[in-house]
């Protein structure tokens, strides 16, 4: 194998020592979902019976949730949810954040950087403010809050976490993604957008710490982004008076799956790598095939017009 700079000879690479989740009490089972889809959403039995369709092939079992299903599916304002966001982001992330410097034996004040990952609310002060402020950080703490990064943003803080560690050999970073998706909820929004992700997600939080000194674990070697052309409306949330309302369009599925394949062999080539020493991990099979399922339904009339 040629010599790739920064990837194989004797660097010391930054290492995931530790990971942690934090999940919220409530629980929705899939047939919670169906029992509630008819009578949350006004949609024609014909679509309706599409959705159950979807339900039942997404193999999500149950997800967690910051309150319980009869308060989530209520109308809230969004300064409402927002202060909802806040007040269990933080309960979240810093039990998240507490797990995961126990497990790595390290203390808040052996941190060197802070990255904090959500999308699914807004605050200011950020997160990782926050825990500085409860945990006991270092008052010279770095701080990196990812706010606009959506689903890759976990991926991104990985690879900025190695970046810094490169540079600061010796240095410890915490890593805290908190999603709290039910607060973003929308049960006169019946696009197909919001259908889905009703379907799919849940909320709860991780934590990673990631060490540039030798130890054992996983290890970061190099990481690369790729930002996909005409891509800006594919995924993202649209803000409006009644909150965060989600964008998820129905060729999503198609755009990454004719681009994956050549994508991660050219990283892998450029990287003195082989497609046989890697093992891919990408968003889950049941989101896309409940993407592509809807859309069958929606392209034969089954589902009816979708109404923003």
């Amino acid at each position: 194998m040629s010599h790739i700079p920064g990837v194989n000879g004797d660097a010391v690479h930054p290492t995931i020592a530790a990971t942690a989740t934090a999940l919220p009490p409530y629980t929705i089972t899939r047939d919670d979902v169906k029992y509630y889809m008819g009578r949350v959403f006004d949609i024609p039995d014909r679509r309706l019976e599409a959705m159950m369709s979807i339900v039942d092939n997404a193999q999500v079992h149950q997800r967690r949730a910051i309150f319980p299903i009869d308060y989530t599916i209520e109308p809230r304002s969004l300064s409402k949810t927002n202060n909802e966001y806040i007040e269990h982001a933080v309960k979240l992330g810093r039990e998240a954040a507490e797990k995961c410097l126990e497990r790595a034996g390290l203390k808040p004040e052996d941190i060197d950087l802070i990255i904090t990952v959500s999308c699914t609310g807004f605050m200011i002060p950020s997160l990782d403010a926050h825990l500085i402020h409860l945990m006991g950080f270092r008052r010279n703490v770095r701080r990196m809050p990812f706010t606009e990064l959506g689903c890759a943003a976990g991926a991104m803080a990985l690879g900025r976490a190695a970046d810094y560690l490169k540079a600061h050999p010796g240095g410890n970073v915490l890593i805290v993604a908190v999603e709290l998706p039910s607060l973003t909820f929308q049960r006169k929004d019946i696009s197909q957008a919001n259908l889905i992700s009703s379907i799919l997600f849940g909320d709860g939080a991780a934590a990673v710490i990631v060490r540039g000194n030798p130890a054992p674990g996983p290890k970061i070697l190099i990481s690369e982004t790729y930002t996909f052309p005409d891509s800006l409306f594919a995924m993202g949330f649209d803000l409006r008076d009644s909150g965060f309302h989600i964008i998820l369009d129905k060729e999503v599925p198609e755009m990454i799956g004719g681009k994956i394949r050549g994508l991660v062999e050219g990283f892998l080539d450029r990287n003195g790598r082989k497609k046989e020493h890697a093992a891919v991990l990408g968003h889950s099979r049941q989101r896309r095939e409940s993407l592509q399922r809807y859309h069958s339904f929606h392209s034969s009339g089954v589902a009816g017009k979708a109404a923003a």
